[in-house]
């Protein structure tokens, strides 16, 4: 089993940064990808961006160049910055994690809401 810890969000205006951490605890060792995902009011949940235990990351086509995923394998979390953030990117967000098994945790989400 595995728990994820999300922390950071909040009321931003466009334009502006936040930072979203996420700290996961229980079975870490078998921790294969991290990541964040979001859902929007009445819209699916959508990827935002992944990272590898090596390091390796994702990023969902409009976040590209404005989002920066990072993980700290040692400390066992993984980040999301945010920059130039627009009203579109409003949501809940949500960190995730996939272990050997390819079983998916979550955590409980954080609010992300961006004014015009």
């Amino acid at each position: 089993q595995v728990q994820l810890v999300e922390s950071g969000g909040g009321l931003v205006q466009a334009g502006g940064s936040l930072r979203l951490s996420c700290a996961a605890y229980g079975s870490i060792f078998s921790i294969n990808a991290m990541g964040w995902y979001r859902q929007a009011p009445g819209k699916q949940r959508e990827l935002v961006a992944t990272i590898t235990s090596g390091g390796t990351a994702n990023y969902e086509a409009s976040v590209k160049g404005r989002f920066t995923i990072s993980r700290d394998n040692a400390k066992n979390t993984v980040t999301l910055r945010m920059n130039s953030l627009k009203p579109e990117d409003t949501a809940v967000y949500y960190c995730a994690a996939d272990d050997s098994a390819y079983v998916r945790y979550w955590g409980q989400g954080t609010q992300v809401t961006v004014s015009s």
